[in-house]
């Protein structure tokens, strides 16, 4: 979004590189990674705004910031990770703008003030340096009338491939989860801009599936109750299968209502947020439900025809001092018990993350409870190292060996097998019922299940095998050792 307003600004001229999805032909360096020199060479850019949502990339982020800053461009960095302390640590590596918040309108005021050589202190919503201190400007109010912008332009984005296109739709979340950065007062584009999204990417891209990226999907009911009918309407009216993915709440499965809607209009899978299958930690949360009624209430997702991803978080440090005494084998126990027994096709486990500006990151720094990063870089923020010192009986080596043995269990090698035995299967599964919709979809859902196990299984074995190369062992060691020295006690951080 923010380069799309500025290829419509006069004078400016826009590409978007993302480095998680250089697959087209274009210049790689040694390490596969985009090389920047000859991009540079290619068309030079006098401002690159690099994305910083994610804290582990930042590593990378500063390698590029440094780069462009001997290429002679101007630096902007926007994106979650700025908040605090993160903010005059990027001015001080070289950054020449932080955009603090959305960026739509922010970018068009600074590159105006940019070009015209004029000091940016009216441009709302950055952060600068000025003769060594640190300038802040006004805060920018967040953006409701998403109308007036335009829709997201992928021609944008050069060497990519996509075959999974992300849709806006609401921006802000009112459930206030301390491990979130997203926060605030729900702001809901009108429904007619998100099938115009997906009508545009559908007729300039011949785009088939959609990611209507938002957790809140069902959050006004009466809203998405139309956008699921004009969907279902569109879809009709262009005779093409749409294929979407939404995240929704796992309450919803009881509106009946919405699901058949939901359903009509195209989309066929949901992602879930369970958190947590262990009783005890629900209840500790405060989240007033039960792992029997969570696995109904997926059960009905499943009946009413979606595919079902499962997010969980092992291992979350419980508020108010608060303590379960449940070992580490229990807890990966009941991890997979409740997985099988909710039959869920796709699963993620992650440790939790201090993510800055999160509570979560507030209270644990508090408790002095978080590894410095000298010793665990921002670099292993990505849910799949652990960054703090965990409540008893945990240990930080025994939670990141709990989520591989859940994710292991999950994603197997005898998945390809399996995958032979529901090609022969085929015939028989399909012709078997006297639905053969119904019969289709039973056979596809096994099929693709076992696809994504068996590709899960080579990914987690890769990952296995570049983590046995890496440095965090030795860098955890040492984290814990410092805990020691300075008194601390690991594993028993509330201890008077």
């Amino acid at each position: 979004m923010v380069a799309t307003v500025v290829s419509r600004m006069k004078h400016w001229n826009a590409e978007v590189i993302d480095e998680n999805n250089f697959r087209m032909p274009g210049p790689k360096d040694e390490s596969g990674r985009p090389d920047h020199g000859t991009l540079q060479a290619i068309r030079r850019a006098d401002v690159v705004g690099l994305y910083g949502g994610l804290s582990s990339t930042i590593p990378r982020l500063t390698e590029l910031v440094r780069f462009y800053k001997e290429m002679g461009a101007t630096v902007v960095v926007g994106g979650q990770h700025f908040v605090g302390d993160n903010i005059r640590d990027a001015l001080e590596d070289g950054v020449d703008f932080v955009v603090i918040g959305e960026g739509e309108y922010t970018i068009q005021e600074l590159l105006v003030a940019i070009r015209e050589g004029r000091e940016p202190d009216e441009v709302a919503g950055i952060a600068f340096m000025r003769d060594g201190r640190m300038v802040r400007t006004r805060e920018r109010a967040p953006i409701t009338d998403f109308d007036e912008l335009p829709l997201p332009d992928f021609n944008l984005l050069h060497y990519a491939k996509i075959k999974l296109y992300p849709v806006g739709w609401i921006r802000g979340c009112g459930m206030n989860c301390e491990f979130c950065t997203v926060k605030g007062k729900p702001r809901a584009a009108t429904v007619e801009r998100v099938v115009e999204q997906i009508a545009a990417l559908l007729e300039t891209h011949n785009a088939r599936h959609f990611f209507i990226v938002d957790d809140l999907f069902g959050h006004i009911r009466e809203d998405t109750l139309r956008l699921c009918r004009l969907l279902a309407d569109y879809r009709k009216a262009v005779g093409t299968r749409l294929d979407l993915t939404v995240q929704i709440r796992l309450d919803r499965a009881k509106d009946t209502e919405l699901l058949a809607a939901m359903r009509r209009a195209g989309i066929t899978m949901v992602a879930i947020g369970f958190e947590s299958p262990i009783a005890e930690e629900l209840k500790a949360m405060d989240k007033r439900i039960n792992p029997e009624e969570m696995i109904a209430m997926t059960r009905r997702y499943h009946k009413a025809g979606f595919l079902v991803h499962g997010m969980f978080i092992f291992g979350y440090p419980l508020p108010g001092g608060l303590r379960l005494s449940i070992s580490l084998a229990e807890r990966v126990r009941r991890f997979r018990s409740f997985i099988k027994k909710a039959r869920l096709d796709t699963i993620q486990v992650l440790l939790p993350i201090p993510l800055p500006g999160t509570e979560l990151a507030d209270r644990l720094g508090a408790q002095n409870r978080i590894f410095p990063h000298d010793c665990v870089g921002w670099e292993y923020y990505d849910g799949n190292f652990p960054l703090f010192s965990p409540d008893k009986p945990l240990t930080p080596k025994g939670m990141q060996s709990a989520i591989r043995k859940i994710m292991g269990r999950f994603y197997r090698f005898r998945a390809m097998f399996a995958i032979g035995i529901n090609v022969l299967t085929f015939p028989a599964i399909i012709f078997s019922h006297f639905n053969i919709k119904i019969g289709w979809r039973k056979w596809y859902r096994l099929w693709r299940n076992n696809i994504l196990r068996f590709g899960g299984w080579i990914i987690i074995r890769r990952w296995t095998s570049d983590f046995k190369r890496s440095a965090f062992s030795s860098k955890l060691k040492r984290a814990e050792q410092r805990f020691r020295n300075q008194g601390n006690r690991m594993n028993d951080p509330l201890a008077d």
